[in-house]
């Protein structure tokens, strides 16, 4: 059976939430491996919409194991409370159908606080566009070995201790930026508090996951942000702060990487990206903001207006080599719909010569030219087809010229947010 991971290959945002649920009716266990609660995905079913931000996007299909891994790390007071919303929306949720690795990290309240008062301490130009969720500072805390972890919940004196930890680090940070000091006891009564709460979902995922591999599962791995806001391969310091690339999906869970078959990269059909750092093909024109009101650009999380551009060819190509993409799904075609020219990046101009990717250097990612190549538009609509009969000829031609200049195939294609506007070309889960 095969093993699928997903993984944005643009700067996030480009419909993970809907190919998740698509694919998760073909998964028996579907898992989230890296990021917070930062990241959202929009699922619309039967003319319902749920937003997930810290659970699996399978969470919403019956009989499915979700599982949230060790790469994530977790806001707790959040996720019990998405589990209320997305309950009282009819979706039933037991440890039977949710899974917490035990040694995820916990995003505490700290964490925001500390997140909020480094963004608003920095000076203009040295913003990283946070969401000021917390989600850096426990990253850091994790690799600082200060960590708090789902595991600890379970007993009050290691509570106690790695709280004692955290705190000598944190308060002198606070005291630096003017922040009150922590109250220590007011805190550990507040995870003491939801402790029962979360610890009915922890397991020991690595286990649980290698024994439904051997029993031939199904199993799907859910990645959140994309690959350019990759901590390492990203347009750095611009980035969030775990692995986005898919070679994530293995240690963000536990299982080997030889269980991963498939890596489907998710790509929409232009380029947006939400808050700062390096856009080469970022529009200021009525061609962008077209696209953004045709495609909804907002934030699923911050409700921040995407800013938006024409599809980049190269730096998709990039993110294809480094996640080992073995085909994408392109979203939001019909978003390009009665466009009469579309330009496509094909390389970059930086210092007068050319190159085919985007260089590492923040100020030579800033200077990067685009070099564009033009095509014919479509007047007719793509919205909702199903297969590509239904498709203008221009559109496949667009679909056939972005397949070769990124040098991967099209597996899937999406025409609308619901999830049967797809046309299959490659089963991922295809034994």
């Amino acid at each position: 059976m095969a093993n699928v991971v997903v993984v944005g290959a643009q700067w996030g945002d480009e419909g993970k939430g809907k190919i998740v649920d698509w694919l998760s009716e073909r998964a028996d266990v579907i898992c989230r491996f890296q990021g917070g609660h930062n990241a959202g995905h929009t699922l619309v079913i039967d003319g319902k919409v749920y937003k997930l931000h810290a659970l699996p996007s399978g969470v919403v299909r019956g009989g499915k194991l979700s599982v949230i891994g060790n790469g994530v790390v977790l806001d707790p007071w959040h996720l019990l409370t998405e589990i209320e919303t997305i309950t009282a929306q009819g979706v039933e949720i037991t440890p039977e159908t949710l899974m917490i690795a035990e040694n995820t990290p916990l995003i505490l309240p700290f964490h925001g606080e500390l997140d909020r008062a480094r963004e608003e301490a920095a000076s203009k130009g040295t913003k990283i566009g946070t969401t000021g969720r917390g989600i850096g500072p426990c990253y850091e805390d994790k690799v600082g070995r200060r960590a708090i972890r789902v595991a600890d919940l379970a007993d009050a004196a290691t509570l106690e201790a790695r709280v004692d930890r955290a705190l000598q680090h944190h308060d002198p940070l606070r005291r630096g930026l003017g922040i009150e000091p922590i109250d220590r006891d007011a805190l550990i009564a507040q995870l003491q508090e939801i402790a029962p709460r979360i610890l009915q979902y922890a397991a020991p995922v690595w286990k649980v996951l290698n024994e439904k591999r051997k029993a031939g599962r199904r199993i799907l791995f859910e990645g959140a942000q994309g690959a350019l806001l990759d901590i390492d391969f990203g347009t750095y310091p611009f980035v969030t702060s775990s692995n986005v690339i898919a070679g994530q999906a293995a240690t963000g869970v536990g299982i080997g990487p030889g269980a991963i078959d498939y890596v489907l990269g998710i790509v929409k059909a232009y380029t947006t990206r939400v808050g700062e750092g390096p856009f080469p093909t970022e529009l200021h024109d009525e061609d962008g903001q077209r696209l953004g009101e045709r495609g909804h650009e907002f934030g699923t999380t911050t409700g921040r207006k995407r800013r938006c551009g024409w599809f980049d060819a190269a730096l998709v190509r990039q993110t294809c080599a480094t996640s080992g993409v073995n085909g994408i799904s392109l979203t939001k075609l019909d978003v390009l719909d009665g466009f009469d020219t579309l330009k496509i990046c094909v390389g970059y101009e930086l210092d007068g010569a050319r190159l085919d990717y985007l260089p590492t250097a923040t100020d030579a990612q800033a200077r990067c030219v685009p070099i564009y190549e033009e095509m014919e538009g479509w007047a007719e609509s793509t919205e909702g087809a199903r297969s590509w009969a239904d498709l203008p000829a221009n559109a496949i031609k667009y679909v056939r010229r972005v397949e070769e200049l990124i040098e991967c195939p099209v597996a899937l294609l999406s025409t609308s947010p619901e999830r049967d506007d797809t046309i299959l070309v490659t089963d991922p889960f295809a034994d």
